[in-house]
């Protein structure tokens, strides 16, 4: 047992809040939260906290690790947030689960850190599910990102996605008068059965004198079945409205999102994506069966309109479409409790598209969230990439901006729609060692269509939003130039390979190279100038520090949002 604490190690754990004291002082400077003082030669102060530091386009603060040192000696991210919970705003309710939040992060960074090293280099070479479960960061903006609160030491070394462990999945089985089974165009309940190879279930249910026709399969996390279901839904159980089945056959590896599976037995199968009720950054991770009905839906009219729209189609984009979805209706605690409620979001699951089969010849897939990546020596992943394609540094992020930020930029400005797209969020294929193209995922939940005019389907319908016209453009700002590109851009100019300069010089360049390419569109480009002088500075920490629980109604995100200020745009004048 005593293994399961290895990177429970005062060297570790003092090399793990290093690094996410310094996190926080980047992070909660750039919100305006804290305010570093500037000393002398590149030098600031905090309080007691002293640390050299540039600061960068987009107010991003550049620490420089080894320099930080604290009254202390060694910096401890809690010590750090009891002593400026007043400027954070935090909460009595909220402090001591942001403190737990902080614990597990933390705990998983230690683990991380202790786990066989794999250089940048390397990594930049390897194939996907390696890259997947060897980054180390999360969330790039959230200091609290690895929260996983649920989780016991068991669970983290079995499910989190750095462990790298092979999953097994549950396979219960829901009576159809409570369980809800829709489907994408050109794909029905019986051939999604035969397609993932899941005939044994449905044997099992004859074998326990059952009839398959009344009943419809459930995959489910097993930390969700042996903390939650089996105790929660026990009555269902013993009324045999819910019938446990077993484990998959198939293996899994946990994806960054924490409660999304890749199938490693047969790659071309679809991803699962489950349902789990523990908090994790802001949300508890589970599933509406209400929501997921028209996830299908609203899949195949995404893909129809990138299909349809030449601009979209001509960078390549494609998404992963969640082909299928079944959600379990509890009708007690449905009748107990209102839309939002955790309860209602405990049993559901979904079938998403594997990237593996759109691959050509010599193309590999890699998250997104790699080109943030760092080793243990400092050396960027997106570096060696370069590096390692021979192309010259603009040329390579001026191909991948046409990949990544074309098709978001077309989206907004033509069909008024807004992707959710962090690393996590986006599959790169890789030609070489160049991006060629981009995969978008975890649609259904994460878009939002903001114009009333725009003609949806009555299944789609719920995926419109009313946004604010002043605020609509944050989709950009926001998610990509603050969200992504402000990391990325210190992280190629810290590594010598582009000045953020020349970085946000290719970004305008982009940026005007699809205006000119769609000059039908310069009413709306002129109503929502990309190339504004400033632009509000939208925080995502705040919003955790506000409510770490339910941090967004995601029906009416426009609602959530916590502003401190402007920030200069990079690309104004250029």
């Amino acid at each position: 047992m005593r293994e399961l604490v290895a990177h429970l190690s005062p060297g570790l754990w003092s090399a793990a809040n290093r690094l996410l004291v310094r996190k926080a002082i980047a992070e909660f400077a750039h919100e305006r939260l804290l305010t570093p003082e500037p000393l002398t030669d590149g030098w600031y102060g905090l309080a007691g906290y002293r640390f050299r530091a540039r600061l960068l386009s987009l107010d991003h603060w550049e620490i420089d690790l080894e320099s930080l040192t604290c009254p202390a000696g060694t910096p401890d991210i809690l010590d750090f947030v009891l002593e400026f919970r007043d400027e954070l705003g935090l909460t009595d309710e909220v402090l001591p689960v942001y403190l737990e939040e902080l614990s597990s992060t933390l705990s998983s960074l230690a683990y991380k850190l202790a786990k066989p090293y794999i250089s940048a280099r390397d990594l930049a070479q390897a194939d996907f599910q390696t890259i997947e479960t060897a980054m180390t960061e999360g969330h790039p903006g959230f200091v609290a990102n690895s929260g996983r609160l649920g989780y016991g030491l068991h669970d983290h070394h079995a499910f989190a996605p750095e462990a790298a462990q092979p999953v097994r999945l549950v396979w219960l089985a829901g009576h159809r008068s409570c369980t809800t089974f829709t489907h994408g165009a050109g794909l029905d309940y019986a051939q999604l059965i035969r397609s993932e190879g899941l005939e044994p279930y449905v044997a099992t249910l004859t074998e326990l004198g059952l009839t398959p026709g009344d009943y419809l399969l459930i995959p489910v996390h097993p930390w969700q079945w042996w903390n939650k279901l089996s105790i929660t839904f026990a009555g269902e159980i013993a009324r045999g409205r819910l019938v446990f089945l077993g484990e998959s056959d198939d293996v899994y590896l946990a994806q960054q999102s924490v409660r999304t599976f890749f199938n490693i037995a047969s790659p071309a199968r679809h991803y699962v994506k489950t349902a789990i009720s523990v908090l994790n950054m802001g949300f508890t991770r589970g599933l509406s069966a209400a929501y997921m009905e028209a996830t299908p839906a609203i899949n195949d009219w995404l893909a129809e309109l990138i299909e349809s729209d030449r601009v979209l189609k001509g960078t390549g984009l494609t998404i992963l479409r969640e082909r299928a979805a079944v959600g379990y209706r509890h009708r007690q605690f449905e009748a107990a409790t209102d839309r939002t409620s955790p309860y209602r979001k405990m049993l559901a699951a979904l079938w998403r598209e594997s990237p593996v089969p759109s691959l050509a010849p010599g193309q590999r897939l890699a998250t997104m969230a790699s080109l943030l990546h760092v080793d243990r020596d400092g050396r960027s992943l997106a570096a060696e990439l370069i590096t390692l394609s021979g192309l010259r540094p603009c040329a390579w992020v001026r191909r991948y901006l046409e990949a990544y930020l074309v098709p978001l930029l077309h989206a907004f400005y033509a069909h008024e729609l807004a992707f959710m797209p962090h690393g996590e969020n986006v599959i790169l294929v890789l030609d070489g060692h160049a991006v060629e193209r981009v995969i978008f995922k975890d649609i259904a939940e994460e878009i939002v269509v903001m114009g009333p005019a725009v003609e949806l389907p009555p299944a789609v319908e719920r995926i419109r939003a009313r946004i604010p016209e002043e605020t609509q453009l944050l989709c950009v700002f926001t998610d990509v130039f603050d969200g992504f590109l402000r990391y990325l851009s210190a992280l190629l100019d810290g590594a010598g390979v582009l000045a953020e300069g020349e970085f946000w010089g290719v970004v305008a360049a982009c940026v005007a190279g699809y205006q000119r390419a769609v000059p039908e569109l310069g009413e709306r480009f002129a109503r929502h100038d990309v190339f504004v002088e400033e632009f509000a500075l939208s925080c995502l920490n705040r919003l955790q520090l506000r409510n770490n629980r339910q941090m967004v109604d995601l029906s009416d995100p426009a609602a959530a949002l916590q502003v401190a200020g402007t920030l200069r745009n990079p690309i104004a004048g250029r």
